[in-house]
């Protein structure tokens, strides 16, 4: 697929270093033909053609073959690139594993369904790619028959502060006693949900909980507070054992899971989405994607996908100074336009940029 525009335009564009990434660039303008092959992007990509319109490259319905990226020409046009299918992965940690070795394609596939959208959202004027439902719209239909369980609501978020509490008489960490803590300031706020984020279970096994956390004693809690409970996992060690991991979720009665550092769109890892989505699904559990942006164009397949990262969140604000004004309110208008983006807000401190300073644990 190549792209051909008429004029050198600006294109937003989110350059990436590698295949292998969270999606968490900015959306820098710049002008088409300064973007070399060697430079690639995930999507959008959102190019200014003048007079207020705008033109989204994105893609929809994927499934069974790897997400579409984009790279430069060296002229005013774009042009699709893959991830190839990956032959050999190397464990690096439990977090990240990389591809080491690849095919000289791209898809493994029986070709029994068809292949995925190529969408072009072009709009006469920003606004436009606000309520431009093209992507939502061609993907497949809800897989799911019965959404009613399926109740999206805001998270107390443990990671976000690094467990700090204070003015309490029990220790802090990762320990049942913080998180019934947690699960009291949800009930008292009206958030019906808590996360345990890294740290909850052992080493490689998701559903080994380390000793300080009695689950059937948090689950049991949150249900008689009205609180539901949702475990971040790492993907590779969940995908390791998915259906005996989900089960035991279901058994202690977990409302859904966080899953991260994908890092990944290539086909196989694409399928990893549809298949976490549709086992939790059979579940009656939530699931939230980080570590890549690809699933928001999944969102309507399974609807209990009820949000996605893939993006340059409030987050960063532990360690830098990047999320900046600028950069949040350019989000709706360029990630946004694939679907629905874990921007992770939410923070309780305020700082003016002259006194802002990145603190890791202080959040």
């Amino acid at each position: 697929m190549n792209l051909n525009f008429s004029a050198n335009d600006v294109v937003y564009y989110p350059q990436e270093d590698s295949f292998m990434s969270h999606n968490e660039r900015k959306y820098l303008p710049q002008r088409l033909a300064e973007i070399l092959p060697a430079f690639i992007a995930t999507l959008p990509a959102v190019v200014d053609v003048g007079q207020g319109a705008k033109v989204a490259v994105a893609e929809s319905d994927v499934e069974e073959y790897p997400g579409l990226w984009l790279r430069g020409t060296g002229g005013p046009g774009l042009a699709a690139t893959f991830p190839p299918y990956p032959l050999k992965e190397k464990r690096e940690t439990d977090l990240n594993i990389r591809v080491i070795e690849a095919a000289d394609y791209i898809a493994i596939t029986k070709g029994t369904r068809t292949f995925p959208w190529r969408v072009l959202g072009i709009v006469d004027q920003d606004t436009d790619l606000l309520t431009n439902e093209i992507v939502y719209l061609l993907e497949k239909p809800s897989q799911v028959q019965d959404t009613s369980w399926i109740k999206p609501g805001k998270v107390s978020w443990d990671w976000w502060n690094a467990n700090n509490v204070y003015g309490v008489d029990f220790k802090a960490g990762i320990n049942t006693a913080t998180y019934k803590y947690y699960i009291d300031f949800a009930a008292k706020y009206a958030i019906p949900y808590i996360i345990l984020d890294e740290g909850w279970y052992k080493g490689s096994n998701c559903i080994d909980v380390v000793p300080a956390i009695d689950m059937e004693e948090l689950t049991a809690y949150g249900k008689q507070k009205n609180v539901g409970l949702i475990l971040w996992v790492g993907w590779k060690v969940l995908d390791d054992r998915l259906e005996q991991a989900l089960n035991q979720y279901a058994k202690w009665g977990i409302a859904g899971i966080k899953v991260d550092f994908m890092q990944r769109s290539d086909q196989p890892v694409i399928n990893y989405y549809h298949r976490v989505s549709r086992e939790t699904a059979k579940r009656k559990m939530l699931v939230d994607f980080h570590g890549d942006q690809k699933p928001a164009s999944m969102t309507r397949t399974w609807p209990n996908l009820i949000n996605t990262e893939g993006v340059r969140g409030l987050e960063w604000d532990k360690w830098s100074a990047e999320t900046d004004p600028k950069h949040s309110v350019t989000l709706p208008f360029t990630r946004m336009f694939l679907g629905p983006m874990d921007y992770t807000p939410g923070a309780m401190l305020n700082a003016q940029k002259a006194s802002f300073a990145a603190i890791h644990n202080g959040r």
